[in-house]
């Protein structure tokens, strides 16, 4: 039982340190490119577009269609 409880709290870990890594690789190469103005804009531009579309894609899918 002692291995189980031992294997069990290694997947929180795991989970964690995938995490870490993944944003770590999709944000580091951001970063290098947005020391140009033109390039840090567009990325701006970009995850605000982003953070919109899924805004607008989740209330679409949360809220009740109108009862005919």
């Amino acid at each position: 039982m002692k291995d189980f409880l031992l294997n069990v709290t290694r997947y929180p870990r795991y989970l964690v340190a995938f995490g870490l890594g993944l944003l770590n690789s999709v944000f580091e190469p951001l970063a290098a490119r947005s020391r140009n103005p033109i390039t840090a804009i567009a990325l701006i531009g970009a995850l605000v577009s982003g953070f919109l579309s899924l805004t607008l894609v989740l209330r679409a899918m949360v809220t009740a269609a109108p009862q005919a």
